[in-house]
């Protein structure tokens, strides 16, 4: 008897550790001590909240440099945001996949990033405060040689200076 209440008590202790969630402002870190926690607040402005709650990158289709209707919800949304963080100034990088010369691709990067720009200047974001660059195919977001890899690397990147 003395054993199955010792038992229950042990079942209802590790249920009711159980039950705690953790919120979305603690996170495990990495260090000596097992369970520690770290707060994780993003900053208001920063890269990781463009990106997090925004989105920083819009895709393209292959050979284009036209934006797609989703391309443009992406990127007004980000024109709000810069709106919003009125002190912040971006670099909009141009991507292609491996496919294509060197030279091709970082033409083509260029339009892709410029076609960014010039979107986001229309929507209202000085232009003093976005400048461009391409890497063509020299930086891919996924290595692989297949279509799934090439629609991630054919992209534009807005990143935070």
């Amino acid at each position: 008897m003395r054993f199955k209440i010792v038992s229950l008590i042990a079942v209802a202790g590790v249920l009711a550790a159980c039950g705690t969630a953790p919120t979305s402002e603690t996170a495990s870190t990495s260090g000596s001590g097992e369970g520690q926690t770290a707060t994780a607040k993003i900053v208001p402005g920063s890269a990781e909240d463009l990106k997090v709650n925004v989105g920083d990158r819009v895709f393209f289709a292959f050979d284009r440099y036209n934006l797609t209707a989703e391309a443009r919800h992406t990127l007004q949304q980000q024109a709000a945001w810069m709106a919003a963080n009125s002190s912040v100034n971006v670099v909009i990088e141009g991507h292609c996949d491996e496919r294509g010369t060197r030279e091709y691709n970082l033409a083509l990067g260029d339009r892709r990033a410029n076609a960014v720009k010039d979107y986001l200047s229309t929507l209202g974001v000085a232009s003093s405060r976005v400048s461009s660059i391409s890497y063509g195919k020299e930086r891919p977001e996924d290595p692989a040689s297949n279509e799934t890899a090439w629609a991630k690397n054919r992209r534009g990147v807005t990143v935070v200076k």
